[in-house]
């Protein structure tokens, strides 16, 4: 039974916190085997490590741990004899683990599901973050996305945005200019996003500051826009080199994050300043967007 292992994905999904419970072992008479394993959110369970007072008893252990996780949300291992202190006359003994499973704290916003937002899930899908997919096409989303990705289907993918979580990386590949710029506009507004990035050539990047800028967006949050995207010398113009290039870029951003919270506070350089209209350091393009001679500068 893996109904437990659908859980975890679907609360990792919304980001919900949980514990795993599983039976390490399992002695005498015991309700449950070795591997029986159960899921405590705040408030929902997902299969059974035996009923009875030993459920109720791993539950309250699994909730405590979520409210406040001692020893850093190192797992914990507690034996139970089955006799009257559970109000349970098995006879016999059951050891439980309980691991806390936390959302991972990296998450990432992909608005489009054409070649290149495949390509970028299937690398995606084997990194430790959270994925929002979103697209309006129903057709577009494989069957099966990996485990760490939601697949949401919206006719209105720019409303999406201000849902996100403060830090979440944006990225927009949509197969319609016009809803690219409707994404890109919410996204400007939030200045609490880490990255906002749009896929296409420095002339589309061109285009879209200039609308921006006669939509009255100031220069710092046009400054804000990454577009091309992609770590610069890495992929080309194919869809699944595109895909590792942005990801590599992704890569690049949650280490130099991670860097920042782990240095002491007086250590920590303050950010640099942009100035409107920079191209940001990034190479990798669409494939019906590439000029066919690198741009000048």
């Amino acid at each position: 039974m893996t109904g437990w292992l659908d859980a975890l994905s679907r609360l990792a999904a919304s980001g919900t916190p949980a514990v795993l419970v599983t039976v390490l072992r399992a002695e005498g008479s015991s309700p449950r085997e070795a591997g029986a394993k159960m899921v405590v959110a705040a408030d929902a369970l997902h299969g059974s490590v035996g009923g009875g007072h030993l459920e109720l008893t791993a539950t309250e252990i699994a909730r405590d741990l979520l409210a406040g996780p001692g020893a850093g949300g190192a797992p914990l291992q507690r034996e139970f004899p089955l006799g009257p202190s559970l109000g349970q006359c098995c006879g016999g003994a059951v050891t439980l683990l309980f691991e806390l499973v936390s959302p991972p704290r990296w998450r990432v916003a992909l608005f489009g599901a054409g070649h290149v937002g495949q390509a970028l899930v299937r690398l995606l899908g084997d990194l430790a973050c959270q994925v929002e997919w979103i697209d309006e096409r129903p057709e577009a989303f494989p069957p099966a996305p990996p485990a760490n990705v939601r697949a949401q289907v919206s006719d209105a993918p720019e409303e999406a945005v201000a849902r996100l979580p403060a830090g979440a990386d944006l990225l927009v590949m949509t197969h319609s200019h016009a809803l690219d710029q409707r994404i890109v506009e919410a996204a400007l507004r939030r200045p609490d996003l880490r990255l906002v990035g749009l896929i296409g050539s420095r002339t589309k990047r061109a285009r879209f500051l200039s609308r921006l800028e006669h939509r009255g967006f100031p220069p710092e949050a046009l400054a804000r826009l990454t577009c091309p995207i992609g770590l610069p010398g890495v992929g080309g113009k194919r869809p699944a080199e595109i895909a590792i290039a942005v990801a590599a870029q992704l890569l690049q951003l949650e280490a130099a994050s991670a860097s920042q919270v782990a240095r002491p506070a007086s250590a920590k350089a303050a950010p640099v300043a942009q100035t409107p209209g920079q191209p940001q350091p990034a190479q990798a393009r669409a494939p019906d967007q590439v000029p066919a001679a690198p741009p000048t500068k």
